[in-house]
C-alpha cells in the first residue's frame, strides 16, 4: 500500500534553514505529483509546494522563493529545502500524493521557528 513517511524537521531560529525528506513506497513513484502541506495550530492544512512527475515546481505565495522542491525518482524520495524560516512558518509538514482522487498522507514532521 501507499506509505509516506517525512523526516526532518525539528527547532530552528529565524532566518535558519532546514531540508525535509519523504520517502514513498507501494506505488510507482516517478509516475506521479507530490505535495508537500503544512497545519499550524488552530488552522486549516495548507498547500505549501507540489511537484510534477517531471520536475515542475509550484509553490503557495508564502514561501515563494524561499522553499524549494525537487525529487530524487532513483530513490523514491521527495524533498523541500526550506531557507530564511519565519516563526509563521512553525508547522506540521505532511508529504502528499493524490492517486485516483484517494488522498494518501504521512504522518508528519513537525517544524518549530523560535528564537
Amino acid at each position: 500500500q501507499v506509505q509516506l513517511v517525512e523526516s526532518g524537521g525539528g527547532l530552528v531560529q529565524p532566518g535558519g534553514s532546514l531540508r525535509l525528506s519523504c520517502v514513498a513506497s507501494g506505488f510507482i513513484f516517478s509516475n506521479y505529483r507530490m505535495g508537500w502541506y503544512r497545519q499550524a495550530p488552530g488552522k486549516q492544512r495548507e498547500m505549501v509546494a507540489t511537484i510534477t512527475s517531471g520536475g515542475n515546481t509550484n509553490y503557495a505565495d508564502s514561501v515563494k522563493g524561499r522553499f524549494t522542491s525537487s525529487r530524487d525518482n532513483a530513490k523514491n524520495t521527495v524533498y523541500m529545502q526550506m531557507n530564511s524560516l519565519k516563526p509563521e512558518d512553525t508547522a506540521v509538514y505532511y508529504c502528499n500524493t493524490n492517486q485516483w482522487a484517494v488522498n494518501y498522507w504521512g504522518q508528519g514532521t513537525q517544524v518549530n521557528v523560535s528564537s
